[in-house]
């Protein structure tokens, strides 16, 4: 799931760089990498499922690992759709107030004197 995660950042960063804004990219990239996302957790889901259900001999022993397997891969799902994209969001829009305040300490927006430029007191 942490691959799935990098994987779609990196795609939104990729949309971004050919020109699309915040928005578009992530509007495209969730799309367009849904369907590897879910054929990954849907193999190991439906390879863990004999295990879950306690199939076989001595399986009722793994049952308990195998329902916490899939249960963490279809909210891991979930979070690496849902909450990603918002994230990203939040953590671009933190990255923007900092650079902007770092050009503004470095004297971008200030006078000589310290003062600042086109703000009356």
């Amino acid at each position: 799931m942490v691959n799935n995660g990098i994987v779609l950042v990196d795609y939104i960063n990729q949309q971004r760089a050919k020109g699309l804004s915040r928005e578009e990219a992530i509007l495209k990239a969730g799309p367009h990498r849904l369907r590897p996302i879910l054929m990954t957790t849907l193999t190991t889901v439906l390879a863990m499922l004999p295990m879950t259900l306690g199939i076989g001999e001595g399986a009722e022993l793994q049952a308990p690992l195998g329902t916490v397997v899939v249960g963490g891969l279809t909210t891991s799902t979930v979070l690496t759709l849902v909450v990603v994209p918002v994230m990203y969001i939040i953590l671009d829009n933190i990255g923007l107030k900092l650079r902007k305040k770092l050009r503004w300490d470095k004297g971008v927006g200030a006078d000589a004197t310290g003062g600042n430029i086109g703000l009356s007191d």
